[in-house]
């Protein structure tokens, strides 16, 4: 079960995120010409805050998320202001992406791809290569092994005056993933509501990521050690799309 009793709080907790800096990262990486508009995917976009940076900057996103209660909050977020094109929202599962057209380029921030197993990242990356143009870029980030693996253990507690999300991490070696346990509990009056969630982050490694890219269709991997981040154990990889039906030989 996956951002559903923390979706509305969601927001509250990750103030401290730098989406700013990571807006003009990844502007910058799927964009290196400076051309003045291009449609992006920003995949497993949560509660929308990067895509409503970067809609602001006249690109036109399309994001994607499992979560509906998530997708709501984005769907809020986005009719609170005036945007020059609204993003569109679409709930899907990320191995089941399925757009409408193609894209110029291609985002998953926040360590959204450690939430895919590794049996769903080939299918995941074979529709990526499909729905972005040719020569686009995908980008996105994730937490080293190595970080998942320090963390194994650690307790840690996100609040605010009417919210308190509790974390313990385990990290399971067999699945090579961390897996969070969390309780989360609300203000009700004079009471207070508990609810649970669990997430899993799986362990990829850059050298299995650049091989499903490449065998998905992407060249040009390059493993990024200097974003938003980076010192806390973040990742990141860019790889460009080949043509259509095209793999690197």
């Amino acid at each position: 079960m996956n951002y559903t009793p923390l979706a509305p709080l969601y927001d509250a907790f990750t103030r401290d995120v730098p989406y700013a800096a990571l807006a003009d990262w990844y502007d910058a990486l799927l964009n290196p010409s400076g051309a003045a508009r291009r449609m992006y995917l920003d995949l497993c976009c949560g509660t929308g805050t990067l895509t409503l940076l970067l809609a602001r900057r006249g690109r036109e996103m399309i994001g994607v998320d499992a979560s509906p209660e998530m997708l709501a909050v984005a769907q809020r977020k986005a009719q609170a202001e005036e945007l020059p094109v609204p993003p569109l929202f679409l709930c899907q599962e990320a191995a089941e992406l399925d757009l409408y057209g193609t894209v110029q380029g291609a985002l998953c921030s926040l360590d959204g791809m450690n939430y895919l197993p590794p049996e769903e990242l080939p299918e995941l990356l074979r529709r990526l290569h499909l729905f972005l143009e040719p020569g686009g870029f995908f980008a996105f980030d994730f937490h080293s092994p190595e970080h998942l693996r320090e963390l194994d253990g650690g307790v840690f507690v996100d609040e605010t005056e009417d919210a308190l999300c509790l974390w313990r991490a385990s990290f399971d070696p067999e699945e090579a993933a961390l897996v969070y346990g969390m309780d989360i509990f609300t203000r009700a009056g004079q009471l207070w509501q508990r609810a649970e969630e669990e997430h899993v982050e799986y362990a990829h490694t850059p050298e299995d990521l650049q091989k499903a890219l490449e065998a998905a269709g992407f060249i040009d991997v390059q493993l990024l050690r200097d974003g938003p981040g980076s010192a806390q154990g973040r990742l990141y990889l860019r790889a460009v799309n080949l043509p259509h039906g095209k793999k690197e030989k």
